[in-house]
């Protein structure tokens, strides 16, 4: 399965997140799935990325052409895709994933996730989507979700469009058990 990783390209997040994330990416490769990810060197995806490259794993980079210049990328893709935009970018991810898992991140990082839940919601796809809630990361999200369905601006069956785990075990068990 290709697994395509949403998370932060910071480095200065929470040793913890890192630490979780080396342990998902070395997972992903001993179960010899694919990462797919947006090719930073640090942060969540630096993380994920590292756990699957000491375990002789498989990568995918997409980023787009001039991505370096705001952000190291990931010296050991098997294979990397640059693109001219952002929006070609996310095609990509979609296009070349089997899976999503959403990782603590920014701006960017939600921009992603939304997009990837409209498109489920939309029926462009109907792949597996995991929030992977580390450390109670996405509770205002999750709780500002719940709070639009009660305001009726979100439908209740939304929620059936993702997956909310908290460890390694059940993010994997759920991708592979869709």
């Amino acid at each position: 399965m290709k697994i395509c990783l949403y998370g932060s390209a910071s480095n200065s997040i929470n040793k913890t997140y890192k630490e979780v994330g080396y342990d998902l990416g070395k997972e992903i490769a001993s179960k010899n799935h694919t990462l797919v990810f947006g090719s930073g060197n640090h942060g969540m995806m630096g993380s994920v990325a590292k756990g699957v490259y000491a375990n002789h794993g498989k990568i995918i980079g997409i980023a787009p052409e001039w991505m370096h210049e705001f952000e190291e990328i990931y010296p050991h893709c098997n294979k990397i895709f640059y693109t001219k935009s952002m929006s070609e970018r996310k095609r990509l991810f979609l296009v070349k994933s089997d899976a999503f898992i959403v990782t603590p991140g920014g701006i960017g990082t939600l921009d992603e996730f939304f997009e990837i839940i409209t498109l489920k919601k939309l029926e462009i796809h109907s792949k597996p989507i995991v929030i992977f809630n580390i450390n109670n990361f996405y509770d205002s999200m999750i709780k500002m979700i719940e709070d639009m369905i009660n305001e009726n601006t979100v439908s209740r069956d939304s929620t059936q469009l993702y997956h909310i785990t908290t460890t390694v075990d059940e993010t994997m068990d759920y991708l592979e058990n869709y």
